[in-house]
């Protein structure tokens, strides 16, 4: 198989795939999706100027990655939790709560 073959190959999976997302999922799951790809992107910008500007006020460096890392992880639960459809409303608290609990820890880490 030529490489050309292999990445039209790849592009078509590609396409199968997102065409079965949109068609399968629902819009909760859909924004969830977005504000994870968010979250990540946060992180992954924060991640890059920390590694080009420096590392200047690290405990503001490190309360900021962290909450994405921590927001991402109560996001991905969120998820997991919205897909089962058990109790949507016990799901968003739990989620609430946690990510207060979550911000209390980083403020009080940047000092």
């Amino acid at each position: 198989m030529t490489p050309a073959a292999s990445a039209l190959d790849i592009r078509g999976v590609g396409k199968s795939l997102l065409a079965e997302y949109r068609k399968a999922a629902n819009t909760q799951t859909k924004i969830v999706d977005l504000f994870l790809a968010f979250i990540v992107a946060t992180g992954v910008l924060q991640f890059l100027y920390c590694a080009l500007v420096g590392t200047f006020p690290f405990n503001s460096f490190l309360s900021g990655f962290f909450s994405c890392v921590g927001m991402f992880a109560l996001t991905v639960s969120l998820r997991l939790q919205l897909s089962s459809e058990k109790n949507v409303e016990k799901a968003f608290g739990e989620y609430t709560f946690c990510c207060l609990l979550l911000f209390f820890v980083v403020f009080n880490f940047i000092g």
